[in-house]
């Protein structure tokens, strides 16, 4: 198949839902939390799928690594946010760490590709 957008991406696709899965979480965290944890998670979740759909279109190698890498450190925010959420008893994590280890893998191994054709 050909890819021709940033949507035909599964990367993309899976933190796409990984946004909406955050979404649906934070709805239940305290309401003093809101500009707080829930804004910060929410922020650090839109990131991963923004920064990769801003980097497909890049023209350069290094300007795609450069978003791509940007993804990464977004979720490694979120890892730790998650890591919060489930030390202050906010609600069930594990499926959402699960989901980002495996984004976080996928997208390590398309930065390698992409990294390898330099």
């Amino acid at each position: 198949m050909l890819v021709k957008s940033f949507e035909d991406v599964e990367i993309w696709k899976k933190a796409h839902q990984f946004v909406l899965d955050v979404y649906h979480l934070t709805e239940s965290f305290p309401k003093h939390e809101i500009y707080g944890l829930t804004s910060q998670l929410r922020r650090a979740a839109i990131s991963i799928p923004a920064n990769f759909a801003e980097g497909f279109r890049k023209m350069s190698r290094p300007d795609k690594l450069r978003f791509y890498n940007i993804s990464l450190g977004s979720l490694e925010e979120c890892r730790y946010y998650l890591r919060l959420s489930k030390d202050l008893n906010y609600g069930n994590t594990e499926g959402l760490r699960s989901d980002l280890e495996e984004i976080s893998k996928m997208l390590t191994s398309y930065m390698s590709k992409i990294r390898a054709d330099l």
